[in-house]
Parts: C-alpha cells; structure tokens; sequence
C-alpha cells in the first residue's frame, strides 16, 4: 500500500471534512473513497456514517491506514442504507464490483481455512485462507487454519495426489508411448508411496482422477475411506509392539476424525442458516430477507398487507422450489455471503429473535 500513501492530501481535507459534517448523518450507510481520477480507492460500511467518517480525519498519517486512504482520496461518496446489515451486504457487492485496492480480500478474516479440490486435470488438494483464487470445489471455511493445514497433509499423502505446483506437466500413463524414454518422478514422494507420480505417466487418469473424488467425498462427509488405512496400519503396529509407529498413525486418525467432526458441524451450520429475517431497521426502515444455505435471495419490505404476504410467501417458495447446488460448487461471491451472514448471526445473537422458519411469514 505504500504506492498509495501520498506525502500530501489528494484533495482539501477541510473541505471534505466539511461536506462530510453536512451530508453525513449517524445512520447506517456504505462509503467510497474516490481518488482523482473517479477511481474507487476503498470501500467501507459503518453504523453511523457520520461518525465513522470524521474519524479517518483524527488518524495520524502515515501509520494509520484510514489516514492514508484519506491522504489518497479526492472524494468521499456516501450511501444511507435501511440497517447495518444492509450496509454489510452492500459493502460485500461494492467490493466484488470495483475492486478497490485499499481493500483486501473482501475485508474477511484470515483466521479460517479451507480446503479446495482444484478442477485441474490432476487435481489437488488445497489449504488455503482464499479459495476465491483456485478454481475448484469449495469447503469450508474451517476453525483453524493450522488443522485444515495439518488435515490437508495427511489427505494427501494418504491418497497419493499430487502436492506440487499447478504448472508441474502431467502425463498419465496412457501417454506412455509418446515418449522413448521413461520420465522420472519430478519429487521423491513416489518413491515414498505417498504421491501417484501424475508427473511421470506412473497412474493412469482413470485412477488418480478417483483419488481426487475420494477427496472431496471426505471434506462433503460422504465417505471415510482413508480412514479405514490409518485404523488398519494404527492397529497392526500396535499388536506388534510398535507403539513409536502406533502414535504415529494415531496422530494421522485424530487429524482426520478433527476435519470429519468440522465437516459436519460446518454442514449443520449451513443448514440452520435457512429462514426469513425481518431486520427491522435503523429507522423503522423493515425489510425482509429470504436466507437460503447462509445466502441472501431475496429481500423486500417487511410486507404486512395481506397481499404484500402473499407475494413474499410465493417468492420464497419459488426459491425453495429450486434444485440445490452441488456440494462445493459455490461461485466467490456467494462464498463471501455466507461468511458474512454466518458472521453476523455468530456475533449477534440477538438477531435471532427477527428470524422465522421459511414458510412462517416475515414475522
């Protein structure tokens, strides 16, 4: 961000602080900084506009980043929203559209993790804090990035996929004949038994590609396969008097039962994030959200007429109607929503009380 700290104020920060002091009041709202050239610098959301504006004008440059994305606007446009949870929901579309550098990673905590089956002709198995940059099959996110880590490792070794780096050739071994001379595995884990060697025509795609299916049907619960190894080799080396290798493969067990228990207390969440939430509003302002799975689709005002109901009522059954996604398949921005609206419900328990089953009404 240094290239973006200016030694002076892009513009007048008197006259900015004056026109935020008449335009802004304390209510919910989003914010762009603009720099000279129309540019969208940062995007923000606040509870109270007016007060979250004045203080970037109270921080001290350069240390303090509001201070110098201040130092690197030229204007301030401000939007009123009906709630802070408009304003979050806002900022979250407001991020996804322009980008703005002085915002990282749609501003989300970096303390999850999660895992990512990549859609690559050999695919892998990721850890990783920003699945939004490989393309592939999303799980998550996961309480510590540390274990998705460790459990990540030992998938991997256990099913033998690849851990190298996405332009690393493959070459199965139906391709075999397209070379004189055998090729080498370009690591020594297949020498070690724990990778396939999809680099040297050492496994054919049929057979690599069912290890990167045996990966994703761990992280959706639907199977335990590779559990199955570790119990069998924990137990051999036990019954022999091998305790060393028996904690060993002990450890391996209790990483995999950790991701198995995340899985579904992840998948659980997901599903208790499914009902109506009348969000009241800073000023009287109710809307109603339909929240399917943690994602927002659908939002109106909080109908209260009796035909106002019925329409609500058909659109939520118009979108419960809807076949469900596969599991994984969750495009960034709606991977981000979910984050948010687990975030909120997580850290606001009192929101719970607007909530309704689906089918309930808006009340």
């Amino acid at each position: 961000m240094s290239s973006l700290a200016l030694p002076l104020p892009a513009t007048d920060l008197e006259a900015l602080r004056f026109r935020v002091r008449r335009l802004a009041d304390d209510r919910p709202g989003t914010y762009r900084m603009l720099g000279a050239d129309g540019r969208v610098l940062y995007v923000g959301k606040a509870k109270a506009l007016r007060t979250r504006l004045l203080s970037y004008f109270r921080a001290t440059y350069p240390e303090d980043k509001a201070a110098r994305i201040l130092h690197a606007a030229h204007d301030i446009q401000i939007v009123p929203t009906p709630s802070e949870f408009a304003a979050a929901l806002t900022e979250l579309e407001l991020i996804r559209k322009f980008r703005p550098p002085f915002n990282h990673a749609m501003n989300r905590n970096r303390v999850s993790g999660f895992l990512v089956v990549t859609d690559e002709r050999a695919p892998r198995l990721l850890a990783t804090a920003t699945p939004e940059r490989h393309a592939g099959r999303v799980y998550g996110p996961f309480p510590s990035r540390g274990r998705v880590t460790e459990a990540a490792r030992v998938l991997t070794d256990l099913l033998g996929i690849r851990d190298c780096r996405a332009d690393m050739p493959v070459h199965y071994a139906e391709q075999q004949e397209l070379f004189t001379d055998p090729i080498r595995a370009a690591c020594p884990r297949y020498d070690f038994g724990t990778c396939l060697g999809p680099c040297a025509g050492l496994v054919s795609e049929s057979g690599y590609r069912a290890r990167g299916e045996m990966a994703a049907a761990f992280c959706e619960g639907r199977s335990i396969d590779p559990i199955g190894r570790v119990v069998e080799e924990m137990t051999t080396r036990a019954d022999a008097g091998d305790f060393e290798r028996a904690a060993y493969w002990r450890a391996k067990f209790e990483t995999l039962e950790w991701l198995l228990a995340a899985v579904a207390r992840n998948r659980a969440t997901l599903e208790s994030l499914t009902f109506v939430y009348r969000d009241p509003g800073a000023r009287g302002d109710a809307r109603a959200y339909l929240i399917v799975r943690g994602e927002v689709r659908a939002t109106y005002p909080d109908p209260v007429s009796p035909i106002e109901r019925e329409a609500f009522a058909a659109v939520v059954a118009e979108e419960m109607a809807k076949p469900r996604e596969a599991v994984g398949r969750v495009s960034p921005e709606r991977l981000h929503q979910r984050l948010l609206v687990m975030s909120w419900f997580r850290n606001r328990p009192n929101a719970w009380r607007w909530t309704s089953p689906v089918g309930g009404g808006s009340r």
